[in-house]
């Protein structure tokens, strides 16, 4: 079970990261919107990061950040 949550971009020409999931070591990376069931709505901050109340909750619930990959 990999319970792992990581910052990728939203799509490959886009700068901005989002929190992708990954539930089980056999799963791809998946935006946290796509799993419904364990995201959370987003903090009404501008500009604030899409996925922060999210990854709030699971990594309380003892689900691991990977280190996002460095930009060239």
């Amino acid at each position: 079970m990999a319970k792992q949550m990581c910052w990728l971009p939203k799509s490959s020409d886009d700068r901005q990261k989002i929190l992708h999931l990954q539930p089980n070591a056999n799963d791809s990376w998946r935006p946290y919107t796509c799993y419904p069931h364990l995201c959370m709505p987003d903090h009404r901050i501008p500009n604030g990061s899409k996925g922060w109340a999210t990854y709030q909750k699971l990594r309380k619930a003892g689900w691991e950040l990977i280190p996002s990959p460095q930009d060239d």
